[in-house]
């Protein structure tokens, strides 16, 4: 994400400030990542719930096709890191650069892990903590229940990220108060700049607010926090009671389930910042940490025009973390019109040219958006096209084609918002580019290259002959994944009696009835529909 570009005073309509968008080629490339189940990947995907996200194995498509173990996989709109992430799984340097400080942390926290010994020392140092300090945090989450709001009990901020603050009104209807204490504690205790704190802090956004037992809070949905005010009206209105639930089980639980697969087999660069300088920063950290200094591929989803308010989908969260939503939201670019985001985009991809090798290949995810606040978008619904000639082409990048990807409607989580949801996107089509012809050819050649999808996370594209052995990637020597909780301790989520079902079976995020709003927080004006 990046810093919103100035769009004209007074203008009326979304137009198109660029060359007639033509019918591009397409590029015969199998959508087989639609066949894989969606939790496919590495267990570190579902850390949190992060909308407007791609799958993992649509990433492992063309990692697996357009790189080798070693390799850079760069990513300038980073999200919740599942490029960066993926390409760490599979061996290569996944970096991931996002200007939203809440995905700027997800990333980091999935592609610079610690070891499962460092968490488990640190989730044990908080737990005692807790016994020791628990009476004086419960007092305080009391009385910030009782007395919520601006005039309200201040309370800590995260360590290093603010002053204290009363707490607000709709944060303190989501917790039991012994949940609130616990919360409050862990949430004075990280620092967010310490690798293990980090990913501690980011299992915790996933397991905030949630529909089942998993969850700290159950008023909304995991996927994405409803309006604070119909949070409020919600309470109000039916008397929600929330239950007691114990945050450092629910931690070391979802640590579990996030380390079933081990760590990543190597590590990535995640950094914070404007996607327009993506380039010239990732180049920075690859040379600080010795690594080549460019990427052979990118594959990224840039924002689409006023699909997704992170901030304001993220309240409760970005609360946790000591974030401003509303700043989040002012900075990134998802309110452009379309003659704003043409010329940011050509800025992006010319920061890109020096980033890259000569036979990169890159792979660019953009959705059709139809309407915008109701007002139908010219050639939205061909914003692939209009992006090849407005800001790809006149860069000097060669076209491969364009891959279609139909987003299947009862996958969206958007479609609880009803007939609402029309604005959301329904095709992403997938903009291949190169900066030289060698790396157009090699788009061309690896397009029907057929995808190993037997080990998710560390699969390679099957360029080898039956019997001869893979490339091998440089394997990290830490300690082996180890269960942070006891075995008479292990979270079993609800329905699933013994542990018994498909791992990962009630993460996040996928169609699931028990994971959506409650009847009376579905009106369509708790939001607008996104992609998802």
């Amino acid at each position: 994400m990046s810093v919103r570009p100035r769009s004209r005073p007074g203008q009326l309509e979304i137009g198109l400030a660029a060359p007639t968008a033509p019918e591009l080629p397409s590029l015969a490339i199998e959508a087989d990542w639609k066949d894989q189940q969606r939790l496919w990947g590495h267990p570190f995907h579902p850390m949190c719930s992060y909308l407007a996200m791609f799958p993992a194995a649509l990433a492992h498509a063309f990692i697996a096709r357009y790189s080798r173990p070693g390799d850079v996989v760069l990513d300038p709109f980073s999200g919740r890191g599942t490029t960066a992430l993926q390409a760490c799984a599979e061996g290569r340097v996944g970096v991931g650069v996002d200007l939203n400080p809440m995905a700027h942390l997800l990333t980091a926290a999935k592609v610079d892990p610690p070891t499962t010994l460092q968490l488990g020392a640190r989730l044990s140092e908080l737990r005692l903590r807790w016994t020791e300090e628990s009476e004086p945090w419960l007092e305080l989450a009391r009385r910030s229940i009782a007395s919520p709001g601006p005039l309200g009990v201040p309370v800590p901020g995260p360590r290093g990220a603010g002053p204290d603050a009363p707490l607000p009104l709709e944060v303190a209807l989501c917790f039991h108060p012994r949940t609130l204490g616990q919360v409050l504690m862990v949430r004075s205790a990280l620092d967010l700049d310490d690798r293990t704190d980090r990913f501690l802090a980011g299992a915790i956004t996933g397991i905030l607010h949630g529909r089942s037992a998993s969850y700290l809070s159950e008023v909304m949905p995991n996927s994405f926090s409803m309006a604070p005010r119909y949070v409020r009206d919600f309470v109000a209105r039916t008397g929600f009671q929330p239950p007691e639930r114990d945050l450092f089980r629910g931690l070391a639980a979802k640590l579990d389930r996030l380390f079933r697969g081990g760590l990543p087999r190597s590590r990535g660069i995640a950094l914070q910042g404007d996607a327009r300088d993506a380039g010239a920063r990732a180049r920075e950290a690859l040379r600080a940490r010795a690594l080549p200094d460019r990427a052979r591929l990118v594959v990224t989803s840039p924002p689409y025009l006023r699909v997704v308010k992170y901030g304001y989908y993220n309240w409760l969260r970005m609360w946790f973390l000591g974030i401003d939503p509303a700043a989040v939201d002012a900075s990134l670019d998802d309110g452009h019109q379309l003659d704003a985001w043409l010329p940011f985009m050509r800025d992006v991809l010319r920061g890109l040219r020096e980033a890259v090798t000569d036979d990169a290949v890159l792979v660019l995810v953009i959705g059709d958006v139809e309407l915008d606040r109701g007002r139908r978008i010219t050639n939205g619904s061909a914003l692939a096209e209009t992006v090849w000639a407005g800001a790809a082409e006149p860069e000097g990048y060669l076209l491969a084609g364009v891959a279609l990807d139909d987003v299947l409607a009862h996958r969206k989580m958007t479609r609880i918002w009803g007939v609402e949801a029309g604005r959301a996107t329904k095709t992403d089509r997938l903009l291949v580019i190169a900066p030289t012809e060698l790396g157009r050819r090699r788009a061309l050649a690896g397009s029907a290259t057929p995808i190993d999808w037997g080990r998710a996370g560390a699969s390679v594209a099957r360029t080898t002959r039956p019997g001869q052995a893979a490339p091998r990637a440089p394997v990290r020597d830490d300690a082996p994944p180890a269960s942070i909780l006891a075995p008479d301790a292990a979270d079993v989520p609800p329905r699933r009696p013994g542990g018994h079902g498909p791992a990962r079976a009630h993460e996040e995020p996928r169609p699931r009835a028990d994971d959506q709003p409650a009847p009376e927080l579905r009106p369509a004006a708790a939001g607008p529909p996104v992609r998802s």
